[in-house]
């Protein structure tokens, strides 16, 4: 049975999560541990509960979802895996950082890539990857349907959706995703943000007024 940990990081205040199930084993999600006490918070809880991190993936690659990456690259070993379509945001995330007055340190290339319709495994569990855009260029949620676990990153928020002013975002492109693959899910799912709260997807379909 997967579980999650959540963690609020950076001045962005964005929200990490270590998934994982019974085997121990576990996928970082969005790494954005950038103070020194917040990367000793995460490998505390690692290390406190024995987990074994095999996996570390980003729904999106916006700078505060990805400042924790080389750090548990380097700790754990882990090849950083990402959709194509978010490349350029890895590539520019120095810059984007310092838009926002946060200085950041280059990364290094991915490793490898995901796909729509890809499974990202992990000890005797998976996430289906589902294509997302509009937030970002090749923004993707992760999804479990036998425990209907949606990890949604910045495409879906409480009672919002993600922002679609940065570059190559499309408002319109990220309503549609939402609506067709998003709210098509159980009404039970439980939705875990790239911010704030978590949701369900009954409740974003009768409350968030993006959506009606």
């Amino acid at each position: 049975m997967i579980q999650i940990k959540k963690f609020t990081f950076n001045p962005v205040q964005e929200n990490t999560l270590v998934v994982y199930d019974e085997t121990n084993e576990c996928a970082i999600i969005d790494a954005g541990c950038y103070f020194e006490n917040e990367r000793k918070e995460l490998d505390s809880f690692i290390a406190g509960n024995k987990l074994k991190p095999v996996r570390l993936i980003t729904t999106h690659c916006h700078f505060d979802h990805i400042m924790g990456i080389t750090h548990c690259r380097t700790r754990y070993h882990l090849p950083f895996q990402i959709h194509p379509d978010e490349l350029s945001l890895v590539e520019q995330a120095v810059e984007h950082g310092d838009r926002f007055g946060i200085p950041m340190e280059p990364l290094d290339a991915p490793d490898s890539f995901f796909q729509e319709g890809d499974r990202i495994t992990f000890g005797n569990s998976y996430l289906q990857v589902i294509a997302a855009p509009g937030h970002s260029p090749g923004g993707v949620v992760f999804y479990n349907p036998e425990q209907k676990l949606l990890i949604a990153g910045d495409v879906l928020f409480y009672g919002s959706i993600g922002r679609t002013d940065l570059p190559g975002g499309s408002y319109n492109q990220l309503v549609d995703n939402i609506k067709s693959k998003l709210l098509a899910l159980p009404d039970e799912t439980l939705v875990y943000c790239g911010h704030g709260p978590e949701t369900t997807i009954g409740f974003e379909k009768k409350n968030n007024p993006f959506l009606t």
